[in-house]
């Protein structure tokens, strides 16, 4: 009996080991079927994280192409901006010069002639009183009405005046004619200091005194300056640019000062002009107004950044005069400035330049 009992339970310990061995053979064909698994979604995953990565990067790409896409198309928008506002103004001042011309030479090439007729004139009327010296009642009745004695005598000086004033009147045409080769591409040597001068003579409106504001001086300290290859027109766009910059910032500054004020510290621009070392010429435009915050300093180059209000500025004028220097004529265009102590703008360009870039 207890031999079946011991042979029983064998056959039921072993028919327990074939459900186990098959159990475990399941599993191991459940693990390797998982791994098998595991192993296709892991090398799923790595493909899908390399297209993620090579799809970023390309985003990447595209972005950083469309943002030089979009700087360059600023970059065009300014200078077809500026270029066409510069161009109808040198088609104006070209007109209005010309217009001018004609008459004022007519009058300053008479003047001459005037002057010799009066002195002649008045000599005629001393040589008549000398001989004639009591003449009739009516005669002295209307040189006495006329003054003739002071008339003589200012006369004189009537013709000089005029004489300055037309002579006044061909400079500032000069200006004009010079300043308005806006379009002149040609690279060529010429007289900075010409340039900085017809600029300061066609802006004289705004440095002399008016009723509403005080005259803005203007002192120069010219070094000796050889002649300067460069596109003249494209630079005297530059000193109109920073002289007006200049002028404006003065004239804020006045609206914050005292009458007393304004005649203790007159407002001043100082014009220096020096070759350095590196056979460069450097050009410093200083003004004494009360400077410009950090904040806005490190955005003035920027196209279409301005602090003026609207109508008075369309913030390309240093946008366009720091393109003007870096990239036409490959200098540097830097400006410094301490808030309540004024503002200095420097201009660095090469004396003579290598491959000039015609523009």
């Amino acid at each position: 009996m207890e031999a079946n009992a011991d042979q029983q339970k064998l056959k039921e310990l072993e028919k327990r080991v074939r459900v186990l061995t098959k159990k475990l053979e399941r599993s191991e064909a459940d693990r390797r079927q998982l791994e098998d698994t595991s192993e296709e979604r892991e090398h799923i995953l790595k493909e899908v994280i390399r297209d993620f990565e090579t799809s970023q990067a390309n985003l990447e790409k595209r972005t950083h192409e469309l943002e030089i896409a979009l700087e360059n198309l600023k970059q065009l928008q300014v200078k077809l901006i500026e270029s066409e506002k510069m161009s109808a103004l040198g088609v104006l001042m070209a007109g209005v010069a010309h217009e001018i011309n004609n008459p004022i030479n007519f009058i300053h090439g008479n003047l001459d002639h005037v002057n010799i007729y009066t002195q002649n004139l008045l000599k005629l009327v001393t040589v008549y009183q000398k001989y004639v010296p009591d003449s009739i009642q009516e005669l002295q009745d209307l040189a006495e009405e006329i003054d003739l004695g002071f008339l003589q005598e200012d006369m004189i000086n009537i013709l000089k005046s005029m004489q300055t004033g037309s002579e006044r009147i061909q400079k500032i045409v000069l200006s004009l004619r010079n300043f308005s080769r806006l379009d002149e591409s040609k690279f060529k040597a010429v007289d900075i200091h010409a340039g900085i001068d017809n600029t300061l003579m066609i802006l004289q409106h705004r440095l002399q005194a008016t009723a509403t504001r005080p005259a803005i001086q203007v002192n120069k300290q010219y070094g000796d300056l050889p002649l300067v290859e460069c596109y003249a027109g494209s630079l005297n766009q530059v000193f109109m640019h920073l002289l007006n910059n200049a002028i404006d910032a003065l004239e804020d500054s006045n609206q914050m000062r005292t009458d007393q004020e304004v005649k203790n510290n007159p407002h001043t621009i100082l014009l220096r002009t020096e070759v350095n070392d590196r056979d460069q010429i450097k050009i410093t435009i200083t003004d004494n107004g009360q400077g410009i915050p950090e904040e806005v300093r490190s955005r003035i180059f920027d196209p279409f950044f301005t602090t003026k209000p609207v109508g008075k500025g369309t913030g390309l004028g240093l946008s366009i005069s720091y393109q003007i220097i870096t990239e036409k004529h490959k200098g540097k265009l830097y400006c410094h400035s301490i808030k309540g102590a004024g503002t200095e703008f420097m201009i660095e360009i090469p004396v003579w330049q290598q491959s000039p870039t015609f523009q």
